[in-house]
């Protein structure tokens, strides 16, 4: 077995089948294929069912997924290692983040470190929920995650480095409801129509509490899409409810925000896998908190 077998047997996983995953890997099909059948060879375990183009996992595909991930992450980390004596001028981190935090505050952070480490490529994986980030750096599919929660961080499973808050704000149209209004209370939500978000996220979380505070809103539109919330406000079909890291989106698309009161907020960290980092996964951490790294 060698990282090149895993390497392969990962990029298949990841891209749903041997084409797409040797388009990605720039090698040649027949030549992955081989590669993957030593693989299994050497493993005495055939790792996918192949069924026409397709590749399905069997259980022991399953079961190599979380170690092969884990061994190919030590070795960038090794590879980072050494490219760190350059001062990172060539290499990639992967960060996991949610929809709003991708926003902000993941574009401040990426601006301020590529701009020390302008050779080091971030890679910004989705993630709807903070479970989902969790999961995500856990498993090393991605090396440091941005996440969002109504409750404390979790910090069970990953190291927790915590940011702040971002407080849940109203988006309306420009000719919508609340006109010269820079605040409203949440009882002033019953009748209105709301686009709310997939459930499992904070924001979705915090629509649905309202109900139990009696306010008594419509559902115009329930969207698993972020990108179409903005576009949805502005076209009239009702307000949306989301954290004040869309306020200068909003506003330059010429949406108003305004602050809800009482006041309620999310609480914000990055989080990063247990063990040791890879140089650049570190230089990004002590730029976000302005603190070394654990």
């Amino acid at each position: 077995m060698d990282v090149r077998q895993l390497e392969y047997f990962l990029a298949i996983v990841d891209h749903g089948g041997f084409g797409r995953a040797a388009a990605a890997s720039y090698v040649s099909q027949p030549a992955l294929s081989q590669s993957v059948q030593a693989l299994e060879r050497d493993l005495g375990s055939a790792l996918f069912h192949r069924v026409g183009r397709r590749a399905v996992l069997t259980e022991a595909g399953r079961a190599l997924i979380e170690p092969a991930r884990a061994t190919v992450r030590g070795l960038e980390t090794a590879r980072a290692r050494v490219a760190a004596v350059a001062e990172l001028r060539t290499g990639r981190l992967d960060v996991a983040a949610m929809p709003s935090q991708a926003v902000e505050p993941l574009t401040t952070m990426v601006r301020a470190f590529t701009g020390r480490y302008p050779g080091v490529s971030v890679a910004i994986r989705a993630a709807f929920t903070a479970r989902d980030v969790v999961e995500a750096v856990r498993t090393g599919a991605a090396e440091l995650g941005l996440l969002a929660t109504a409750g404390p961080p979790p910090d069970r499973e990953v190291v927790c480095h915590r940011l702040g808050e971002q407080r849940f704000v109203l988006v309306t149209a420009p000719d919508g409801p609340f006109a010269d209004r820079d605040a409203v209370d949440r009882a002033e939500l019953s009748g209105q129509r709301l686009i709310v978000g997939q459930r499992g996220t904070g924001m979705r979380a915090y629509v649905d509490g309202l109900r139990e505070h009696g306010v008594a809103f419509a559902v115009a539109a329930e969207t698993e899409h972020r990108v179409s919330i903005l576009p949805l406000v502005l076209a009239g079909v009702g307000m949306a409810v989301v954290t004040e890291s869309w306020r200068g989106v909003a506003e330059r698309a010429g949406a108003r925000v305004l602050d809800i009161e009482p006041r309620s907020a999310l609480a914000v960290a990055l989080v990063s896998r247990r063990g040791e980092l890879s140089p650049a996964a570190r230089r990004f951490v002590e730029h976000a908190t302005d603190k070394p790294a654990l």
